[in-house]
C-alpha cells in the first residue's frame, strides 16, 4: 500500500467516515471509495463503484470477480457508537448489553446522583446537558441515539440533536400518548417531519416489561435498524 493512500485511509478512520479500500490482486493498485466520491490509482468503473458502495453500506469485505479483473472490497465502516440520555433502570441492563454487542456507550445525564459509576461500572458518563453532550461528542451515521429520562427538560433538546445530525437510529421512552405530545413539541421547533425518524414508543414490541426486557427490545430494535 503506497504511504498516501494509509494516511488517507487513517484520516478517515479517525474522522469516523467510512470508506472502502478496493485492491486489484493481479498487481496491487489500490483506490479508495466512498458514498460519493472516489480516489486513488486503480481505474474504476461504475459497475465496481457500485457493488463497493453496496459492500460499504453494508459493513461488509467481499471478492469482486468481474473477468478479467479479481478486486477485493475492505470495508471500513463507522464504529457504532450509543448514546443514552437518562441514567435509568434501563440504562443499567441497556449499557452493558449494547457494550457486549460491540457498541461504544455513553450515557448523558445532569443528574450526578443518578449518573454514576457504582449504578453503571465500565461506562463513559457525561453530565452535560445531552443538547451540549451531543454537540462535542458529535453524531454521525454510526451513532444511535436512545432517550430514557422520560424528562421533556432532557430528553427533548437531545432529541433536536439528533434530529438535526445523520444519526442512524432515534429512539424515545414514552406510551404512545406521552409521544403524541412530543412530536407536538419537536413540530413547534420546526421538526414535525423530521421527527417521524423516531422510534416510539422505543424497541421492538417483544411484549417484555421489565427493565432488562425492554433493554432487550431496544437494542434489537437498534441492531435491526442498523443493518437495515
Amino acid at each position: 500500500m503506497k504511504a498516501a493512500t494509509l494516511e488517507r485511509l487513517l484520516a478517515e478512520r479517525r474522522a469516523r467516515r467510512a470508506v472502502a479500500l478496493v485492491t486489484r490482486l493481479s498487481d496491487g493498485a489500490q483506490s479508495l471509495v466512498w458514498d460519493k466520491d472516489w480516489t486513488g490509482d486503480l481505474a474504476l468503473t461504475e459497475a465496481h463503484l457500485a457493488e463497493a458502495r453496496k459492500l460499504l453500506a453494508a459493513g461488509r469485505s467481499a471478492l469482486i470477480e468481474e473477468a478479467p479483473e479479481r478486486l477485493f472490497v475492505r470495508a471500513y465502516g463507522v464504529p457504532p457508537r450509543l448514546f443514552i440520555v437518562g441514567a435509568v433502570h434501563i440504562t443499567q441492563a441497556l449499557a452493558p448489553m449494547a457494550a457486549l454487542a460491540g457498541f461504544e456507550v455513553t450515557v448523558i445525564d445532569p443528574r450526578r446522583a443518578w449518573a454514576t459509576a457504582e449504578r453503571l461500572p465500565g461506562v463513559s458518563l457525561s453530565h452535560e446537558w445531552p443538547d451540549k453532550a451531543l454537540a462535542r461528542l458529535g453524531l454521525d451515521t454510526g451513532s444511535a441515539v436512545v432517550t430514557l429520562s422520560h424528562d421533556p427538560k432532557l430528553d427533548d433538546p437531545a432529541l433536536v440533536a439528533a434530529l438535526n445530525s445523520d444519526a442512524f437510529y432515534i429512539g424515545a421512552l414514552g406510551s404512545t400518548r406521552t409521544h403524541a405530545k412530543r412530536m407536538e413539541r419537536l413540530a413547534q421547533q420546526g421538526l414535525g417531519e423530521a421527527a417521524k425518524r423516531i422510534h416510539a414508543p422505543v424497541g421492538l414490541d417483544l411484549g417484555g416489561r421489565a427493565p432488562a426486557e425492554i433493554a432487550i427490545a431496544i437494542l434489537a430494535q437498534i441492531i435491526r435498524r442498523r443493518y437495515q
